[in-house]
């Protein structure tokens, strides 16, 4: 699968849809799934930030990616987060997803422990040794503490223990950088805001979370900017960045960031129906019902109301 694998297009990160019980809502989660497959997306990324992947338990974990398998049958890769803050755990992880049928692992630098550039290297070589499943490395310092720089990324290429990235750093010059010295590795964007500029500059393809909510938006969005149409490209990234408000909804002298984010997606996919509940992982808190009537309204002055049944 590794030489065959090569990402591109649009990878939503999906949430992971939750019942009343805290346990995964399989039912949500198919037809969320059936949802992103519908709008056209390229492929699916299960336990990543989007998905609260540092908030699941094993079990959780094993449902999400036997479920995701399932309903994807092989239409397009299926992509698991395996992230932790040692090597040996995300070996374990890597190992179960590569079990259940996932196609690639997307692995962070281990976090909590503020890694040297050798030892994030030496964890990438470890895992893609033990694991026997492609490797995705994605780069989030503002969750990992540490970033993988152009210079770290080119080790990991030319070592090959990577077979794509996924940049989540916000630093657009160096993600630039990578694509300047890396034009054959398939270097994905994060960012909801930026996709357009990304794919313009080289970007195999964007990963946004916001693709949960609006998944043709960025399937239209990407096509546009792959075929060098600036306009349509604009047009559709400025539509998005105007629904990415509803991540900016949540009291903040309330709920921390990540809660308001994860919150304003769930809420907004419940809203339109795919899913049955917004709630997310303890400790994050809810949404209050004045913002999620505020979601739904700017859902609603945009054209994304309920899906028809």
């Amino acid at each position: 699968m590794a030489d065959s694998l090569r990402l591109h297009g649009v990878v939503p990160p999906l949430v992971t849809p939750l019942g009343p019980d805290g346990d995964v809502d399989a039912a949500s989660l198919r037809r969320l799934i059936r949802f992103q497959l519908d709008a056209g997306v390229h492929g699916v990324f299960l336990c990543g930030s989007s998905g609260e992947v540092a908030l699941l338990d094993a079990g959780q974990r094993r449902v999400v990616v036997e479920t995701a398998v399932d309903e994807v049958a092989g239409a397009v890769p299926v992509l698991v987060g395996a992230v932790d803050s040692g090597t040996r755990q995300v070996i374990g992880h890597a190992r179960q997803a590569g079990t259940l049928g996932a196609d690639a692992v997307v692995v962070t630098a281990p976090y909590y422990v503020q890694p040297h550039p050798d030892e994030i290297v030496a964890h990438f070589h470890a895992v893609r040794d033990a694991a026997g499943i492609p490797l995705v490395a994605y780069d989030i310092p503002s969750a990992v503490g540490a970033r993988l720089t152009p210079d770290i990324v080119e080790r990991l290429v030319e070592t090959d223990a990577v077979v794509a990235l996924k940049d989540s750093s916000g630093d657009l010059a160096g993600f630039r950088e990578i694509l300047r010295r890396l034009p054959e590795l398939p270097a994905l964007t994060g960012s909801e805001l930026f996709a357009d500029t990304a794919v313009q500059l080289g970007a195999a393809g964007v990963v946004p979370g916001l693709g949960n909510v609006d998944p043709e938006g960025y399937v239209r969005l990407y096509g546009a900017a792959a075929a060098g149409d600036v306009a349509a490209a604009k047009a559709e990234q400025d539509r998005l960045a105007r629904l990415f408000t509803i991540t900016t909804v949540a009291d903040r002298r309330r709920i921390g960031h990540t809660a308001g984010a994860l919150g304003a997606f769930k809420a907004a996919v419940a809203l339109r129906g795919v899913i049955s509940d917004a709630r997310t992982s303890p400790p994050l808190l809810p949404l209050t019902d004045a913002e999620i009537r505020e979601i739904a309204a700017l859902l609603g002055d945009l054209g994304l109301g309920p899906l028809r049944p």
